[in-house]
């Protein structure tokens, strides 16, 4: 099977494709039972703002399916057409896709913005795939989860690609190297020695429903939320992430033992799971079930004695104090965990900018600028490493 990676117009190494708020990562095996049915609370939210169909991630616009007919159909000639969908993705006469993790969009939306997260450009590969009649086969990438945070949320992202088959009603008993092709938005020294699983369209779009409960939670839009994370687990029961996204929407909510419920169920199919040890703990608490909340939490020591953004968290501590040497030091350690979050660079490079070492500041900023993962971030750190450059010239 050939590899595509497919690079962007702004490049960014760290690429993130399921938003599962403070999430778990893994799914389940099917098949799944469905859920019990009290783990929904419909009447404690309002109704949805608009009617969630999830079909509409794969909805394809008339501008795309003239994309096919024209600007595809001219690429196709003397290529196979998954070769000739690839060019069209990455060539620079092509989309001329950008990289942007502000929120999740469908297949149309990608293709009319020319940018998205990785789940929504696979998204838009696989809508337009299937308008020129070829298979689509989706994977997740194994171990390739990362953190980040919004405000008082965390969040872990992991990664999907998909495959490129022949046409549907190709014949397949001649040969052809090209038969499957592997478009992957990482850049191509990432996919070595990569691991990957097989997931079902419906999986997919239960990612995409689950991205977008995340992301409308994050705005504070909880009721929208509650609505997008039900339909990401009735799509999908197999998919543990949604079960982790309701739980928290109901913790944020008030409703605290619908939220205790969702979450000890979740943990019995992903017993192993810190996130959820972490949430169930936290809905403990607010329950006064102090010795249970305790209970889970030494499981989660046990599991985890050093969880994402803690040397990040005493970095920030040791910032407030004006010990920079030593935030520096703490903002290293977690860079060595995670090499690619922006976030570590920008903290990193303030701690550096405090001590008067502007060269390795401005290397930082440069690094925050090249891992963000969206345009408000990509350009804030660009507007601070200009002002740091105009300050050393003068």
């Amino acid at each position: 099977m050939k590899r595509i990676p497919l690079p962007l117009r702004q490049p960014l190494r760290h690429l993130s494709a399921l938003l599962l708020c403070a999430a778990l990562a893994a799914c389940a095996t099917p098949p799944a039972a469905p859920p019990p049915p009290d783990l929904f609370n419909d009447a404690s939210f309002a109704a949805p703002t608009a009617k969630i169909d999830p079909q509409q991630a794969f909805a394809v616009s008339e501008a795309m399916r003239r994309y096919v007919r024209v600007d595809i159909a001219r690429e196709a000639r003397g290529k196979n057409p998954r070769r000739a969908l690839a060019n069209a993705l990455y060539n620079k006469a092509g989309l001329q896709l950008e990289y942007d993790a502000a929120m999740t969009r469908t297949a149309a939306q990608t293709f009319d913005e020319r940018s998205g997260n990785c789940l929504s450009l696979v998204l838009m590969t696989a809508t337009l795939a299937k308008e020129m009649g070829l298979e689509v086969h989706y994977q997740a990438v194994l171990g390739e989860d990362s953190w980040s945070r919004s405000g008082d949320m965390y969040f872990v992202a992991g990664h999907v690609n998909l495959v490129l088959g022949r046409k549907l009603a190709q014949n397949s008993d001649s040969y052809d190297a090209d038969a499957e092709l592997l478009i992957d938005f990482l850049p191509a020294q990432d996919l070595t020695g990569q691991r990957t699983r097989t997931i079902s369209e419906s999986t997919i779009l239960a990612m995409y429903l689950n991205n977008r409960a995340a992301e409308t939670m994050a705005n504070g839009e909880l009721d929208q939320a509650y609505w997008f994370a039900r339909a990401a687990i009735l799509q999908d029961p197999t998919f543990g992430g949604a079960f982790n996204t309701l739980g928290i929407i109901q913790l944020r909510h008030g409703d605290m033992e619908p939220a205790r419920r969702t979450l000890a169920y979740a943990l019995e199919r992903s017993p192993a799971s810190t996130v959820l040890l972490s949430n169930l703990a936290q809905a403990l608490d607010n329950l006064g079930r102090t010795d249970e909340a305790q209970l889970m939490r030494r499981k989660l020591l046990a599991l985890q004695p050093e969880p994402p953004f803690h040397f990040f968290s005493l970095g920030q501590i040791a910032m407030k104090n004006a010990d920079y040497q030593e935030a520096a030091r703490l903002f290293q350690r977690e860079i060595a965990r995670d090499p690619y979050y922006h976030e570590f660079h920008f903290w990193l490079a303030q701690a550096y900018a405090r001590m008067g070492q502007l060269a390795q500041a401005g290397r930082q900023l440069e690094l925050a600028m090249d891992n963000s993962t969206t345009r408000g971030d990509h350009g804030l750190y660009a507007a601070k490493l200009q002002r740091l450059r105009a300050a050393t010239t003068h």
